[in-house]
């Protein structure tokens, strides 16, 4: 039996139209000799209709429905139905690059200290085009805090949270994404941050697409009371997690 990586999208309103691109992202990877993904795909809602834009006869695709509560609430319902020993977030918009789950793959298993993996992200523009970003750290081991410390001092991720991949049991400890209208999975990351080193890997691994209906374009989505809201739920939870890790580690 092949050990799974699995991959949990949420899906609402007009993202759904994207899923095709997605699909043939995964349809891409080449994963190691006994490794196969399932895709878990989460309806934010019963009037999405995913199964419109994929393919009925690839058993790796597994698509379910629940309540409307937002990308992080379907998040974590499409962990609940998932079966892989490891979790990769993939957004419905976005695709990964060549090679993506083959490397999250390889430093996961090479290096049982490391709970959680990132990497390198490309802006997808509406032409087609990509565009690149500076500041990614250097590649390698996020020591365990470091993205907490980071996130505190510059008020944003160091690394993309859209690109993670962790142990499994991390992500269920956690309760998968906070459900929370956005940020969810910064959340996340500063969460597995607490637990455990991450790993930044320093080729592509995502193209974050950039289109009028994301989420993110909301105004309070970086702004505003709901978002010292966020913010302040997020770092207060990191920092119970932080010392509750410290308190368990060997003296």
């Amino acid at each position: 039996m092949a050990d799974i990586v699995s991959v949990v999208t949420p899906v609402h309103g007009e993202s759904a139209r994207f899923l095709p691109d997605a699909y043939a992202s995964l349809c891409r990877q080449e994963l190691p000799d006994g490794w196969t993904w399932e895709w878990c795909v989460q309806e934010d809602g019963s009037d999405v209709h995913a199964t419109t834009h994929l393919p009925a006869d690839d058993p790796r695709i597994r698509i379910s429905s629940s309540r409307r509560g937002g990308p992080h609430v379907a998040r974590t319902m499409a962990l609940a139905r998932s079966t892989g020993a490891y979790v990769k977030t993939l957004d419905s918009d976005d695709q990964l690059a060549p090679g993506a789950l083959a490397r999250d793959l390889a430093v996961l298993e090479e290096n049982p200290g490391i709970g959680w993996t990132t990497s390198r992200v490309v802006d997808l523009l509406e032409d087609g085009t990509t565009v690149a970003f500076d500041g990614d750290p250097q590649p390698g081991r996020l020591p365990q805090g470091s993205a907490f410390d980071f996130w505190m001092d510059h008020r944003r991720p160091q690394v993309h949270p859209a690109t993670l991949c962790a142990r499994r049991h991390l992500v269920v400890l956690l309760g998968g994404w906070m459900a929370l209208p956005a940020s969810g999975d910064t959340g996340l990351l500063m969460g597995l941050d607490a637990l455990a080193s991450g790993w930044f890997i320093g080729d592509t691994g995502l193209m974050y697409r950039k289109h009028g209906g994301q989420i993110t374009n909301n105004p309070a989505h970086s702004s505003g009371e709901e978002w010292e809201a966020r913010m302040a739920l997020i770092r207060e939870r990191a920092e119970v997690l932080r010392t509750w890790a410290s308190a368990k580690m060997p003296q």
